[in-house]
């Protein structure tokens, strides 16, 4: 990839405030534009500074800004190996100054040392708190950048109190680089208003268009959470395929991602899903591909279609709302659908009851597991009667003998 002088770079160029605040559609280039800026910055110092980057947890930040800021270095032909602390995740330039790259969630760093830059990286998922705890303590220049899904503390406590701030809105329009293959699966979905207000247009989404709500994020699985399904939506060329497994623990459900991949064989989904810990655990999967599970089957995965009817999916959803849900940090494509999972809208604009059918695939697995947990029994309850149930198809030669669907 080329990274190019794009328009986006050109317009985040002539921001001047203190605050430089970057809102924008999908594949607009802020968060590339915003990091050859601080690199450019490191690099012409005459003054050593420290520059800070940072994102709500550390599996976003290595596989987004990290990542960008690396992949930047490399193609320019800036990136030295020697300069580059893998264990403090800092690069230091020949000016003296260093670029540092550490996530919301650690109070040390939060806390910690005065700076001279600071970079939020999708700032929309950080909380006010630490943008508060950073910005006391970085002297000159503050870029923040985020898809505007929803309104946030940067719209309430920032742009209508403030008067050093600069605010840009960019598209994919913005962004030249853009192979015309990303540009046209862009407009592929001028179709969807809700979607396209956000990530086409890179405006203010509405509310009221969310479909799930109040999620909490959580560092890790808790010990004693107890494993009860895991899901499975198949992709392949154009789609990811999806998986992820469902915990319980303390009346509600952890959701943890797993995978979530382009071109994979269904032997290598069965690979992954049979070492997984807890193997033998039942995967609901998405029905549409019966050859598939059969497949699955075949190689000893534990997996059953998922039961799709008439409203099965809005009543799933509603079984999805209805639980206290949590989820990893490490889950990076939950949450990213997660906060992009929306109602659709029609023609006039009207919400319908339908969701959006665009990154949807943790989320249509999720309906699939949770639909699963029949409401007449708990969760271990209910893992209980499966492993009674596959006990039982074993060792009969009629499963519909004793009472059971073949």
């Amino acid at each position: 990839m080329a990274y190019l002088p794009t328009t986006t770079l050109k317009k985040t160029l002539a921001l001047k405030k203190r605050i430089r605040a970057l809102q924008g559609g999908t594949s607009s280039g802020k968060t590339l534009a915003t990091l050859m800026i601080l690199i450019d910055m490191a690099q012409r110092d005459e003054i050593p500074t420290l520059t800070s980057v940072v994102s709500e947890s550390f599996p976003h930040l290595k596989r987004g800004a990290m990542r960008d800021f690396l992949n930047i270095m490399t193609e320019q032909r800036y990136f030295k190996p020697e300069c580059w602390n893998k264990t403090d995740y800092t690069y230091n330039f020949e000016t003296g100054s260093k670029i540092e790259f550490f996530s919301a969630d650690q109070p040390g760093k939060v806390r910690g040392p005065r700076r001279q830059r600071l970079f939020l990286n999708e700032a929309n998922n950080i909380p006010f708190e630490t943008f508060e705890q950073l910005e006391v303590r970085t002297s000159d220049i503050i870029f923040l950048d985020w898809n505007p899904i929803a309104e946030f503390w940067f719209e309430t406590d920032i742009l209508q109190k403030r008067n050093d701030v600069d605010h840009l809105i960019t598209t994919y329009k913005d962004n030249e680089g853009l192979s015309p293959e990303i540009v046209k699966s862009i407009e592929s979905r001028k179709n969807r208003p809700g979607w396209w207000r956000v990530y086409g247009e890179g405006m203010l989404g509405e509310a009221e268009d969310r479909i799930y709500r109040n999620w909490q994020v959580i560092d890790e699985i808790p010990h004693e959470a107890k494993i009860v399904r895991r899901w499975l939506d198949f992709g392949y060329s154009v789609d990811e395929t999806a998986i992820g497994t469902v915990y319980y623990y303390n009346g509600g459900y952890i959701l943890d991602e797993e995978t979530y991949l382009k071109g994979l064989s269904n032997r290598k989904i069965a690979d992954i899903l049979l070492n997984l810990m807890e193997p033998e655990t039942l995967v609901i999967a998405d029905s549409a591909e019966p050859k598939s599970i059969d497949e699955l089957k075949s190689y000893g995965v534990n997996v059953l279609p998922c039961v799709k009817g008439k409203d099965s999916v809005r009543n799933g959803i509603q079984i999805v709302q209805d639980q206290k849900i949590s989820v990893t940090k490490r889950s990076l494509n939950i949450l990213k659908e997660y906060r992009s999972y929306v109602w659709k809208r029609d023609r006039e604009g009207r919400l319908t009851l339908e969701p959006s059918d665009i990154w949807d695939h943790h989320m249509s697995g999720i309906r699939y597991a949770l639909s699963s947990l029949k409401d007449d029994l708990s969760p271990v309850e209910q893992i209980k009667r499966d492993r009674e149930v596959d006990r039982i198809r074993e060792e009969a030669t009629d499963p519909s003998d004793y009472g059971l669907d073949a």
